[in-house]
C-alpha cells in the first residue's frame, strides 16, 4: 500500500471545511485517509487505540481543545492542525504544529502536512514534537504540608509573611541557592536586604486560606487560573487581577478550591503551566498543600493520582518543603510518617524542614523530640533508598512555641513577628544548604535487601 496520511477530524456542526476534506479524501483527491470523530472522548480514544495517525485535524471553537489535548496527540507522535479564523488565540504557543484559516484550499493541506505529519509507512522520518511554549519560571517555589490538625496553613501564612518582610532574604545580587534569583531593582543599595514579592498559594484539595483570611469572596481562585492556563497563557496583568492583596502582612493571596470535589476539573499539562506563570509572577510562592503524593504507580489508579495532581506537581518542584508536626506521640509518628512519604517520593532530605508546632519551650524537652525525630527518620531513610550513608542527614527541627494567633487571624493583621521571622530564617538555612539545582525527579528503585520480602512469604504460607 502507498504511503498516505490518517487523519482524525473533528470540527462543530456543519463546519464546511470538514466536509469539504471528507470529499477529498473520499474521492482520492487528496493522498489521505480521513476519519470523522464526533468527540473530544472519542478523539482520545483513538490516539490510545494503538494504531498509528498522522495529524489531527480540528476546529479551534470545539469545546476541549486545549494543551492537554494538542500534548496527548503530542506523546503519541500525532502533529495538531488547527482550524481558526481567530487571529487573537494563539494555538502553536500551546503546541500545535499548525494553524490553518477555514478557508483552504487542497493544495495548502497537502503543503501542511508535507511540513508537519508523517505519512503512515514512512518510518524514517521522525515524529513532530511540539516545542514547549511555556513561560520561564523565575522564581522560588517552597511548599508547606504536614498531617492534619498541625497548623500547616498557618505556618504558611506566617512564613509569607517573614519572607515579605524580607527576613532571612540574601542581599540583593547574592550568590544563594535559587540560582541568583532575587528581587532587583526594587530598592536597597549596597548589599542591603531587599524584600522579595511573595504569593501565598492555597494549592490544598481541602483548601482553608479563605477562612483564615475572612474572605468573603471566592473567585476568583485556582480553578480560574487553571482553567485560563488550559488555552492560553494570560498575561503578568491579568494573572495578578486574580489574586488578593493582603496589604498588612505583605504578600498576595490565591485562593483555592472552592469544593474539594473540584480537582475534577484540573488538568496535569494546564496545572503545570499555572505553576510556571505564578513562578514568573513573584520572587517567591509560599504553597499551602497537602502531603497526598500517591500516584498511579502506587496505587494502580489513575484517579488516585489526578486527586493528588495539586500536590504531586507542587512538591515536586518547590526548592524546600516545610513538613509541620505536633509534639505529642501521635504528631511525631504522622510528621516522619509524611517525611518518609516525600523521600519515597523524591524529594531529597536536604530540601525538608521538619518544623514543631505548638512546641515545648523546656530545652530538654526540645532535644528528646529532636533526637526522636532524627533516631526515626534515619531508620526511614535506609528503608526508602537501601543504604542510609549516601543520603544527607535530615535537618534538626524548627521549634515554634505555642501562641494565640486567632486574633490576629480574625482580625486580618500580621501574625507575631518572631513566628515569622524564624520560619524564614529556617526556610533560607535549607535553600542555602541544599546548592545542587533542582532536576526532574523520578522514582528510585528499592534496593532489595535479604528478608525483604519475609512479609509476603508469610502471608503466602498462612493462606496455604
Amino acid at each position: 500500500m502507498r504511503e498516505r496520511y490518517v487523519l482524525l477530524g473533528l470540527a462543530r456542526a456543519r463546519a464546511g471545511w470538514f466536509r469539504m476534506v471528507a470529499q477529498w479524501a473520499t474521492a482520492a483527491i487528496l493522498p489521505a485517509e480521513f476519519l470523522r470523530c464526533v468527540s473530544v472522548q472519542e478523539l482520545r480514544a483513538r490516539l490510545r487505540s494503538g494504531r498509528a495517525f498522522s495529524a489531527i485535524l480540528i476546529d479551534g471553537q470545539v469545546p476541549g481543545l486545549d494543551r492537554d489535548l494538542i500534548a496527548e496527540a503530542a506523546e503519541v507522535g500525532v502533529s495538531v492542525l488547527v482550524v481558526d479564523g481567530d487571529p487573537t488565540r494563539d494555538w502553536r504557543e500551546l503546541g500545535a504544529a499548525a494553524v490553518l484559516a477555514e478557508a483552504f484550499s487542497r493544495d495548502e493541506l497537502v503543503e501542511v502536512l508535507q511540513a508537519t505529519s508523517t505519512a503512515v509507512g514512512a518510518a524514517d522520518l521522525d515524529p513532530i514534537v511540539p516545542a514547549d511554549q511555556r513561560p520561564a519560571a523565575h522564581g522560588e517555589l517552597v511548599a508547606v504540608c504536614g498531617p492534619g490538625g498541625t497548623g500547616a496553613s498557618t505556618v504558611a501564612i506566617a512564613l509569607a509573611q517573614g519572607l515579605a518582610a524580607g527576613e532571612g532574604w540574601a542581599p540583593e545580587g547574592g550568590d544563594g541557592a535559587g540560582g541568583g534569583r532575587r528581587a532587583s531593582g526594587r530598592g536597597g543599595r549596597g548589599g542591603k536586604t531587599v524584600a522579595p514579592t511573595v504569593l501565598l498559594a492555597d494549592l490544598c484539595r481541602v483548601a482553608d486560606q479563605a477562612m483564615l483570611h475572612d474572605s468573603r469572596v471566592l473567585v476568583p481562585s485556582i480553578q480560574e487560573v487553571v482553567e485560563a492556563h488550559r488555552t492560553s497563557v494570560p498575561p503578568r496583568h491579568v494573572l495578578l487581577e486574580q489574586t488578593f492583596d493582603v496589604p498588612s502582612r505583605g504578600y498576595r493571596l490565591l485562593l483555592g478550591l472552592r469544593r474539594h470535589q473540584h480537582w475534577v476539573s484540573l488538568r496535569p499539562r494546564a496545572v503545570e503551566v499555572t505553576l510556571d506563570s505564578l513562578q514568573s509572577l513573584v520572587d517567591v510562592v509560599v504553597a499551602d498543600v497537602e502531603a497526598d503524593v500517591e500516584g498511579e504507580a502506587e496505587t494502580g489508579s489513575t484517579d488516585v493520582e489526578d486527586r493528588n495532581l495539586l500536590a504531586r506537581a507542587t512538591l515536586a518542584r518547590a526548592e524546600v518543603v516545610v513538613v509541620v508536626g505536633e509534639p505529642s506521640m501521635k504528631g511525631l509518628a504522622a510528621v516522619v510518617r509524611t517525611i518518609d512519604d516525600l523521600l519515597a517520593f523524591g524529594i531529597p532530605a536536604d530540601r525538608l524542614l521538619p518544623v514543631v508546632n505548638r512546641a515545648p519551650r523546656s530545652p530538654r524537652a526540645r532535644a528528646e523530640l529532636t533526637a526522636a525525630v532524627a533516631k526515626i527518620s534515619r531508620a526511614n531513610l535506609g528503608s526508602v533508598v537501601g543504604v542510609a550513608v549516601e543520603r544527607p542527614p535530615l535537618a534538626n527541627p524548627l521549634y515554634l512555641p505555642e501562641r494565640d494567633v486567632d486574633d490576629a487571624l480574625r482580625d486580618g493583621v500580621s501574625l507575631p513577628a518572631g513566628m515569622a521571622r524564624s520560619l524564614a530564617r529556617g526556610v533560607t538555612a535549607i535553600r542555602e544548604r541544599a546548592d545542587r539545582p533542582l532536576v526532574a525527579r523520578q522514582p528510585e528503585p528499592l534496593a532489595i535487601a535479604p528478608g525483604s520480602f519475609r512479609g509476603f512469604t508469610a502471608q503466602e504460607g498462612s493462606g496455604s
